[in-house]
């Protein structure tokens, strides 16, 4: 496997650079390119005319105008791509430069220099509470530099006490985007688990989102060590909530078996419901780095299609 130096890879040309070095690794072991467009979308009604395709006749429109219509279909075989992306406060755990946000942006860089290549539009929408940056999907290279710049100021200004609000950001972006779009979001998922409410609000903001023809890919980032299998030294900690403010003084011995047993069971309601609904969903550890976790789910992508 190529080996890629991402470390404070954080100014535009050095995300640039960053992103092209990783494609390149891509591309080396891809046989064909993962992504594909959708094939035909509806364009407008004609009237119809002997010999066209009755399967095409719009059959409501007749009974409305008793009149014959075809439906004329064209090819769209361009991808268009939103990816979504947390940028609460949680985001930034563990360390300032080195976090779940970093391992989101490096990835999301990556896949936007992919579609470029391909000549794919992506667009971009970032979100805490509420939608920051609702970027429509656009191919074209100040666009690319546009959102390159929007990315790298993310990791120059962490938000402080910044919440989430997943769920709401997600239905928006189902109905202001354009329709069979691919979207990709990268989240820690960990407001949706504060609350048997927020973790329906957020099945039935995918729901949603499904039900507009998209298809939705989820990089759930974790520090697995720390947030999944609750790694810490067997001593009296302050834990610090960082979207509220909010601490806790416990012993971790006290608290460990409980804090894995509910992450776990929470996790495995993700995956099911995300199977359900069909949706890709990528258990990203950040610690593993996001090279070959992209790269695998790019050949993963690629045999699929």
């Amino acid at each position: 496997m190529q080996t890629v130096n991402y470390e404070n890879e954080t100014s535009y040309g050095n995300l640039e650079l960053l992103a092209q070095q990783v494609v390149e690794g891509f591309i080396t072991g891809l046989h064909k390119s993962p992504f594909h467009g959708f094939s035909v979308e509806f364009a407008e009604h004609r009237q119809y005319n002997n010999g066209d395709n009755v399967k095409n006749i719009d059959w409501k429109l007749y009974a409305k105008t008793d009149k014959l219509y075809s439906k004329r279909f064209e090819e769209e075989t361009n991808l268009r791509c939103q990816f979504v992306i947390d940028v609460s406060s949680s985001m930034y755990f563990p360390e300032p430069k080195n976090n779940k946000l970093t391992f989101a942006i490096h990835a999301t860089a990556s896949l936007m220099y992919l579609l470029k290549r391909q000549r794919d539009a992506f667009g971009l929408s970032l979100f805490t509470e509420e939608i920051l940056l609702n970027s429509p999907a656009k191919s074209t290279t100040v666009h690319q530099k546009y959102l390159f710049t929007q990315l790298e100021d993310l990791l120059q200004k962490p938000k402080v006490n910044a919440q989430t609000n997943l769920s709401e950001a997600l239905h928006q972006v189902a109905d202001q985007i354009h329709k069979r779009s691919l979207v990709i979001i990268f989240s820690d998922l960990f407001n949706t688990q504060t609350s048997e409410e927020k973790t329906d609000q957020f099945f039935d903001a995918l729901q949603h989102l499904k039900f507009n023809k998209h298809e939705v890919v989820v990089f759930n980032v974790v520090d697995r060590s720390k947030e999944v299998n609750f790694e810490f030294e067997n001593r009296p900690h302050q834990f610090i909530d960082m979207e509220t403010g909010d601490t806790i003084k416990v012993h971790t011995n006290q608290v460990k078996d409980n804090y894995i047993a509910a992450v776990s069971t929470y996790r495995q309601q993700i995956a099911l419901k995300c199977a359900q609904y069909k949706i890709d969903l990528i258990d990203a550890d950040m610690n593993v780095g996001f090279y070959p976790i992209l790269q695998s789910y790019l050949i993963k992508r690629q045999k699929m299609s």
